[in-house]
Formats: structure tokens, sequence, C-alpha cells
């Protein structure tokens, strides 16, 4: 394991509405969900954002990278990058980007198998495509 991923880490599910957060300790190795940041203006998403990086005080951050089936790039993928810099930027912790490709259909497969699917849970899908990303990240030694 490098030593980026050393510590406590939160990771980022983003979205246009809501955006799952998950920690984990890449010493055990162990995702976790989180919560939802609400905020859907980008000022307001930091806010949120910065709330948790000064409660967790992580030593690195992930953001799911949405790209399309056959691994192109769309607006949302963009607008993640953008909010991957500006993390970056403003926490000056390192941001790992992670392939989320398939993470909300595995998290909604999860929580229907858990008794938490449907209309009335929609909400957690985001914290757990978060946990998904960030489990991701740990099992996979070669993510730079």
């Amino acid at each position: 394991m490098n030593a980026e991923k050393a510590g406590t880490v939160l990771a980022f599910d983003f979205g246009e509405k809501f955006t799952g957060v998950a920690i984990g300790e890449s010493s055990i190795g162990v995702a976790h969900p989180l919560g939802l940041i609400a905020a859907q203006g980008s000022a307001a998403r930091m806010d949120e954002a910065a709330a948790l990086v000064s409660e967790w005080k992580p030593g690195a951050l992930v953001v799911g990278l949405p790209l399309s089936m056959d691994g192109g790039e769309h607006e949302l993928t963009r607008r993640c990058r953008r909010f991957a810099r500006q993390l970056e930027a403003r926490f000056k912790l390192p941001v790992k980007m992670v392939d989320e490709r398939l993470s909300s259909a595995a998290a909604e497969e999860a929580l229907g198998a858990a008794g938490k699917g449907g209309r009335k849970h929609k909400l957690r899908v985001h914290q757990v495509s978060a946990q998904i990303i960030l489990q991701s990240y740990f099992d996979d030694p070669s993510t730079p």
C-alpha cells in the first residue's frame, strides 16, 4: 500500500443533486457509508465537504469518476473532475479518481438484498455507491 493510502480516507460519489460520502481507514481497508451532501451549488457542496474534512481529518480523498460503459467521458465526468480539483486545491490533500462504472447498480443491488431497496431508501444509494468506490480504492493496490 502506498504512503498516500495511509490513514483515514473520505470518498465522494459526486452527483448533480446529491453527493454520497463514505469513510474508511486504510490500515484495515474497509469502507463504510457516512452520509449525504444535499447541497447542489458548488460553494455549498464545498462547505459541507469542508465540515467533513475538518471533523474526520483524512489523509486522502477519493472521488468516483463517472465514465460511459465504453470508458468515454461526458458532461458529468467533466464536472466530477472539476469537483476533484476544487477539493485538492482547497484542502491540500491528495485526491484520487476511481472508476465508478456500475457502482450505483451495485449499491441498489446491495440495498435490495438487505431489504433497504426501493423509493423509501433511494437516498442511501449515493452513500453506498461512495462506499463501493472507496472499497475499490482500498482493494486495488495499483491505484496511483
